[in-house]
């Protein structure tokens, strides 16, 4: 008789352990499509971090350039250093950037004269999972980079010479200008930092 009453209680549990699992399991695989989603997310920050930074970096290339080529005018060169030199758009290097990052840019542009605001897509979905639609869920993020001048100079008094450079009062260095020796001078990040905008 005892065994018939375990027998019984046995194959009542049954049903319960099944549901138990099969709750786990769903759960278990939710946490799954989540991470996935994470995962995606970050990949698409990434992507938009480097398309800003690649923009930014190439419109201070150009810059610093432009102030390369009117080393001999100081007058020209706070308009340069606050980002009033006539540059080339550089979203090109976003979307090459977004690209090596698996994903596209969705909208890129200047962010005020020393700036780049960049979107990007993913080009991978979330991909299948228990959660309806993820098959179809691409993730999105921006990003915005910012160039920063790290150079001041005062212009020469009047009587100074016309080849009379300004020093050039930089973060890391100050720097005497000699225009006859290109390999002693500057270089774009010398001149100017690019990092993301907090």
């Amino acid at each position: 008789m005892p065994l018939r009453r375990y027998g019984a209680d046995a194959g009542q549990a049954f049903p319960i352990y099944i549901t138990v699992v099969a709750g786990l399991l769903f759960l278990a695989l939710a946490y799954l499509a989540v991470g996935q989603a994470a995962a995606n997310r970050n990949g698409a920050q990434t992507a938009a971090d480097a398309a800003a930074l690649a923009a930014a970096q190439d419109t201070r290339d150009q810059l610093a350039g432009l102030w390369l080529t009117d080393l001999n005018d100081p007058t020209k060169w706070q308009d340069i250093f606050d980002g009033q030199g006539t540059v080339t758009p550089s979203c090109w290097r976003a979307y090459e950037l977004a690209k090596q990052n698996d994903a596209h840019v969705t909208d890129c542009g200047p962010d005020g004269l020393l700036g780049y605001t960049v979107g990007v897509q993913t080009d991978k979905s979330v991909g299948d999972s228990v959660v309806p639609g993820t098959e179809n869920t691409y993730a999105k993020a921006s990003a915005t980079a910012v160039i920063e001048p790290l150079c001041t100079f005062t212009l020469p008094g009047e009587g100074a010479g016309d080849d009379v450079l300004p020093q050039l009062v930089c973060k890391d260095r100050d720097w005497d200008l000699d225009p006859h020796d290109t390999a002693a001078l500057p270089q774009p990040e010398d001149l100017f930092d690019v990092h993301l905008a907090d």
